[in-house]
């Protein structure tokens, strides 16, 4: 059975690649916004804080490395908790 629903790419985004990656034809483009943004300091990705406070996700390539679409569907319940509030 193939996988291919995990993995799409929009090279013609004028952002394509959005993040620094070693290789653009692994680079995933599914979760264009990453939907770990919410869990905070626990997403699990390379992110930083502002000054300000805001999260900075511009140094992570989670969600857009092959392993990205089952690393965060493993994440999707404490998503939903979230969500539920």
């Amino acid at each position: 059975m193939s996988e291919n629903y995990k993995f799409f790419q929009h090279r013609s985004c004028e952002f394509f690649p959005c993040h620094k990656v070693s290789s653009e034809d692994k680079f995933n483009c599914l979760f264009c916004y990453c939907p770990l943004y919410a869990l905070g300091d626990q997403c699990g990705g390379n992110f930083n804080y502002t000054e300000n406070g805001v999260k900075d996700c511009s140094n992570c390539a989670l969600p857009h490395s092959p392993g990205g679409y089952d690393y965060i569907m493993g994440k999707f319940g404490e998503i939903m908790e979230i969500a539920k509030r």
